[in-house]
């Protein structure tokens, strides 16, 4: 999918020219014989296709700078490369003042204009982020910078939208890797909480020795090691949200003293002589069957109701196909700009099978998979044979042969998961194994998924010597999660002085 140029020169010779390169160049080129047709498509429907515009500044009627003028007056955010046969630094600075991005001289290098457009367009498509990404880091992070096209995920909005007009509780829930965290950020930035502090825990990557402190705090001297006083991540959100991203995982003491947080506003720090008052909204997320927990005796009953009060289901990407394209466009462009690579969009039969494909990892699974896919890339679209390992796992898709060397690099260029997925493997599976994990039984059926994980955690933890740390980071699991699978699955036996 190329992205398009707008070539705006009233002189039809000098516009073929411009065509041709910008063809040349691996874009598609649209024209406009003159300012006041430029305007016609730059400020209607067909401006949003545009990706940016090669302008010359001399023109009858409506001239370069007026045009620049009145796209700055409307808003208009698209890149403009100035053309001119006055290369005086007083013409370039007046078009620079008017909203220009870069100006090439008639007649234009087609070296000096590939550069140029190819620079402003890996500009363009890293702003977009970074906008994102400042939002995020200031807490304006809205509902409207989520990249959604589904009927699900529109449901998801509407009750977030509603959640963010008052301080009720909100539960989150949903699989790894759907987006629960970035549906929190936009709950906060349209709330009156918007611009205020927004922590993020994990709970289920906090060592239980330190849970307590890191929610809540400590004193100095309050146990051995507590060389200074430590605030806590209740205290650092205090005005703000705190984000308790998979809460299911946390000790049954702890989940008193959260409950006694979220009923009357103050915490208690460890070592602390008096509670401390804090002014808090608590959102929190789980990938678990909490009402399940509940009844096992894991998680307290009065603290799920409490958290409960507003549950927002965020919908397995598999169940909102729809997402799928403008997620892949999304990230294409994204690492595509930082990557330093010239790639325009995908193929319509790649594009087919990622939306066949179930993505267990859900949308961090997918990021990941084009993020390797544009490292994979020798063409200007991503295809199939970008994609083996999804292929491989599709019906009616057969990718070529991956050499070696390249699985090897595009392994290499994986982006850290949360949980081992089939697409993230590094090994392949071969005959029904992988590492000596057999994935089939004698008789040729699937085995049981809780058999071949407590294998490949065993195997993990031999691996790695037994230091469960290093086996949790590689698993993508916190480490009481680890340590909690080696107690459900028997692991203890043989293992304990590893331990």
């Amino acid at each position: 999918m190329s992205r398009n140029v707008l070539v705006v020169d009233d002189d039809p010779a000098q516009r073929r020219i411009l065509e041709e390169m910008i063809k040349r160049f691996g874009y598609q080129a649209v024209s406009a014989d003159g300012g006041e047709a430029a305007l016609d498509i730059l400020l209607n429907q067909q401006g949003r296709e545009i990706a940016l515009v090669v302008l010359d500044l001399v023109m009858p009627e409506v001239d370069g700078m007026e045009v620049l003028e009145r796209l700055r007056q409307t808003g208009s955010a698209v890149p403009v490369i100035v053309q001119t046969a006055q290369g005086g630094i007083e013409t370039v600075v007046k078009a620079m003042r008017a909203g220009a991005d870069d100006f090439v001289v008639k007649p234009a290098s087609p070296e000096r204009l590939r550069v140029s457009i190819q620079n402003l367009l890996k500009v363009e498509a890293l702003s977009g982020e970074i906008k994102r990404l400042r939002k995020k880091a200031e807490g304006e992070f809205t509902f409207a910078d989520l990249i959604t096209a589904s009927p699900g995920m529109a449901g998801v909005v509407r009750l977030g939208q509603r959640a963010a007009r008052s301080n009720i509780p909100v539960l989150i829930e949903g699989e790894s890797g759907v987006g629960k965290e970035m549906i929190a950020r936009a709950i906060q930035g349209e709330s009156d909480r918007r611009g205020r502090p927004f922590v993020a825990v994990n709970c289920g990557a906090i060592p239980e020795n330190l849970v307590e402190s890191i929610l809540f705090g400590h004193e100095k001297g309050a146990f051995t090691g507590a060389t200074f006083k430590h605030a806590g991540k209740f205290v650092e959100a205090n005005g703000g949200t705190l984000f308790l991203d998979e809460v299911g995982e946390l000790p049954l003491d702890i989940q008193v003293k959260l409950l006694r947080a979220l009923q009357d506003g103050e915490i208690d720090p460890v070592g602390a002589k008096r509670p401390v008052k804090v002014d808090v909204r608590v959102i929190s997320a789980t990938n678990r069957d909490l009402i399940e927990m509940v009844k096992n005796g894991e998680f307290r009953e009065d603290l799920f109701y409490r958290l409960n009060v507003f549950p927002v289901l965020v919908p397995p990407l598999r169940e909102r196909r729809e997402d799928i394209e403008p997620l892949v466009q999304h990230f294409i462009t994204r690492f595509s700009a930082e990557e330093g690579r010239k790639i325009q969009g995908i193929a319509p039969d790649a594009l087919a099978m990622l939306q066949q494909y179930t993505w267990p990892g859900n949308v961090r699974q997918l990021e990941n998979a084009v993020f390797r896919a544009v490292v994979l890339c020798e063409g200007g679209v991503l295809t199939v044979g970008d994609f083996p390992q999804v292929a491989s796992q599709v019906e009616g898709f057969t990718p070529p042969p991956v050499p070696a060397a390249t699985a090897s690099a595009a392994v290499s260029a994986e982006a850290p998961v949360a949980a081992p997925e089939p697409d993230q493997s590094r090994t392949v599976i071969t005959n029904g194994s992988a590492l000596g994990i057999p994935a089939v039984t004698e008789g040729g059926h699937i085995r049981r998924l809780d058999e071949v994980e407590a294998e490949l955690i065993r195997l993990a933890i031999q691996r790695y010597r037994g230091h469960m740390s290093e086996v949790a980071r590689k698993l993508g699991i916190g480490r009481s999660t680890l340590y909690r699978k080696v107690r459900e699955m028997g692991l203890v036996d043989g293992l304990e002085t590893k331990m």
